[in-house]
């Protein structure tokens, strides 16, 4: 079970829960089926270059009209700031997090030009520098802003309908935007953004291999914090918690649940099977070489 120092302030989340935003267009997800095959299949997007017929979040909230606008008010129905009790325990936790990454693992990589990335917490709608996004995006991470942002409510969705319960696996999501942001620090991000549409798509494509090197960062982290002695630590039961989360989103798995076909020339992400491979294959080794998807043979 996950331990970690409680009460810990952070520069590096930004709460924005119970904000509305106001006027403008927003990528919506609706309900019913159509609401959570977008859930589905943008969790974990993190502004990677889609492949395929997949969904990619970078070019919708690029369609939305790019810079962020429209005023940013108070719902009076939310408490400001919170989400209930238990949502104000999950930032604290959140918190502990991002200052793990951030202040004491990725730096210590000594990546050329490293620099912290923010995450926000938001309700419903946010405005961000890729333009504006809903809820039903999922976690994701803005290449514009180089910023992560969530809505805590993908949490639950996690545990309830991609069966992947475990603090574990929401720190895992969140070092996986936040391996996004070391991709983009290091010219990952552009490298696969700039490439033609034909090098990105498919199972053996840039955006999976993106996507599976997120996973890996993610792996290398939890190898630094596992037993005792940081302020977030882990064990054995944690990382089960983190394969069984990466094994519930991948590109092969959704497309059963959602349409009951593989095609996995549409991935963008990875199979079940490559995403627990990438992250274990961090964790065991705890080498950022070894994170090298663009070379390898997928």
């Amino acid at each position: 079970m996950v331990k970690y120092r409680k009460g810990q302030q952070s520069s590096y989340v930004d709460d924005r829960r119970g904000r509305r935003v106001a006027g403008g267009a927003a990528l919506a997800g609706g309900g019913g089926i159509i609401g959570l095959i977008v859930v589905l299949v943008m969790a974990f997007a993190g502004g990677g270059g889609g492949g395929g017929g997949g969904i990619d979040p970078g070019d919708i909230l690029g369609q939305l009209g790019g810079a962020p606008g429209g005023e940013v008010a108070a719902d009076p129905n939310i408490e400001q700031g919170t989400g209930g009790a238990a949502d104000d325990e999950l930032e604290d936790y959140m918190r502990a997090v991002m200052n793990s990454l951030q202040d004491d693992f990725w730096p210590n990589e000594n990546l050329p030009n490293y620099r912290p990335t923010m995450l926000v917490l938001f309700t419903q709608t946010v405005d961000t520098g890729c333009g504006r996004a809903t809820a039903a995006v999922g976690p994701f991470y803005c290449p514009a802003d180089e910023t992560a942002y969530i809505d805590l409510d993908f949490f639950r969705e996690l545990e309830s309908r991609f069966g992947a319960p475990g603090a574990f696996a929401q720190a895992y999501v969140i070092a996986h935007e936040v391996g996004h942001h070391i991709q983009k620090v290091i010219g990952n991000t552009d490298r696969v953004h700039s490439a033609p549409r034909s090098e990105q798509q498919g199972a053996g494509g840039l955006s999976v291999r993106l996507e599976l090197q997120a996973d890996c960062f993610a792996g290398l982290w939890a190898r630094s914090v596992f037993g005792p002695g940081s302020d977030v630590e882990i064990g054995e039961t944690d990382i089960r918690d983190a394969l069984q989360a990466a094994e519930a989103i991948g590109d092969d798995r959704i497309q059963e649940q959602t349409t009951g076909q593989v095609d996995p020339e549409s991935w963008s992400h990875g199979s079940s099977e490559q995403r627990m491979e990438w992250f274990r294959r961090g964790f065991d080794s705890g080498d950022f070489d070894q994170c090298d998807t663009f070379s390898a043979n997928l």
